[in-house]
């Protein structure tokens, strides 16, 4: 028997994810959490084989609970959202997440896929597959940035101007400058702002 556990912070979309594992004789849902925080506490107490979880809700942020669950190492982690953005697909892995997929898929694709993902499997959609694929590409063929680089431009996804992050790396201005303008030549970008969607996209940085 695969446990399960639901974690969504709608009612209905919890409801619904039941109705389509409905029927599974090898499969039961053994609790469901509507946040972050109690997904983990849930969890904890009742070690499923396997959580569903959703990724940005209200009560606390599904990759964070993500992380806690398989650090304790007890249960497995898919992720099951609507959202297909690299940069959530890539934050959700790297937390430790089993798979990803998506809310439109069809009953039995889910069943199999937590029948996969308990046996240890990687269970990816399309879209999360392809983000992956493209980081391992990237990781080969583009010119690796510098640690400095890579810092110089964490400071910038969090919105710091360089000034703010010159005195936080406790370096000047103009060295910020040197290596946002080498981070954006080795990224082949022309701004800021595609730089950092650049380097989140190749999971340089989260």
């Amino acid at each position: 028997m695969i446990r399960i556990m639901l974690v969504d912070d709608h009612p209905m979309v919890r409801e619904g994810i039941r109705g389509m594992l409905a029927g599974q004789s090898d499969i039961e849902i053994v609790g469901e959490a509507s946040g972050g925080p109690e997904a983990v506490a849930l969890a904890a107490a009742e070690r499923p084989d396997l959580v569903l979880m959703d990724l940005r809700m209200p009560g606390g942020d599904g990759v964070e609970a993500t992380r806690a669950i398989t650090a304790a190492g007890s249960s497995r982690v898919v992720v099951l959202t609507t959202y297909e953005t690299d940069q959530d697909i890539l934050r959700a892995i790297e937390a430790g997440a089993s798979g990803y997929l998506l809310k439109d898929i069809v009953p039995d694709a889910l069943a199999r896929a937590v029948r996969a993902a308990a046996r240890g499997e990687t269970v990816l959609a399309e879209p999360a597959q392809h983000t992956l694929l493209n980081r391992v590409r990237n990781r080969h063929t583009a010119p690796a940035l510098s640690p400095q680089e890579v810092a110089v431009l964490r400071h910038a996804a969090q919105g710091r101007t360089n000034a703010a992050i010159g005195a936080a790396l406790h370096i000047s201005e103009t060295t910020v400058k040197t290596y946002l303008s080498r981070a954006y030549e080795k990224l082949g970008c022309g701004d800021r702002t595609s730089a950092v969607r650049v380097a989140v996209q190749r999971g340089l940085i989260v």
